[in-house]
């Protein structure tokens, strides 16, 4: 009788033992890894993330639609910098950036003159010279806002001039980005009008201020 309980005894402390070291085992924590970030430790951002982007420019050369007697065709224009802007230039066209005035090569009669407003510019004094300017080439008519199927699309003012020898044009236009132009364009009568015009106002419409 005596063993068997001594034997009792000695089972119930092995199991005991047993329990307890499954215990300890259970609530011990786990080894963290060593590259683990602790919680309430901030994680360093690699400089080169903080730096700041290079500027975007535009590429130098683009390619546009261009309408023509042939149909509408893509050809390739060349960035050009102007003095606070730039614009793209196709061929058979120059671009003079101190005068900021593009023309046809072989004829500088058909250009475009390109100045760049100020943010205060006055619509009513622009409107008003720009009428005066173009009444010594025949009756002015006014086609400001909404430009249908025309490459800008629209412009706060349009006055054109037309007569037996050619169109004149007179436009405050802004860009994409908000700033303001003033346009005077000269599109003599002759053979190389259709050239000049189609081209022209599509380089017109990319005109930006310098970032």
């Amino acid at each position: 009788m005596f063993q068997k309980y001594f034997a009792f005894i000695k089972i119930s402390i092995f199991v005991m033992v047993l329990s307890l070291t499954a215990c300890s085992g259970a609530t011990e924590p786990s080894a963290s890894p060593e590259n683990s970030t602790p919680a309430n430790e901030a994680v360093t951002t690699p400089a080169t993330e903080n730096m700041e982007a290079p500027e975007v420019t535009r590429p130098q050369i683009e390619n546009f639609d261009l309408m023509t007697g042939e149909g509408n065709q893509s050809r390739t224009a060349t960035l050009h910098q102007g003095e606070g802007f730039s614009l793209y230039v196709f061929e058979k066209f120059a671009f003079d950036a101190v005068e900021g005035r593009l023309y046809l090569s072989s004829n500088p009669e058909y250009n475009v003159e390109i100045e760049s407003l100020p943010a205060n510019y006055d619509l009513t004094q622009l409107e008003t010279a720009g009428k005066e300017d173009l009444k010594g080439f025949g009756e002015v008519s006014d086609f400001s806002g909404e430009l249908v199927e025309h490459p800008l699309g629209s412009a706060e003012i349009y006055l054109q001039a037309s007569s037996a020898e050619g169109i004149n044009d007179y436009i405050v236009w802004q860009s994409e980005t908000g700033d303001a132009f003033l346009f005077r364009l000269h599109n003599p009568k002759g053979e190389e009008a259709a050239d000049f015009a189609g081209p022209v106002l599509v380089s017109l419409s990319t005109v930006q201020t310098d970032s």
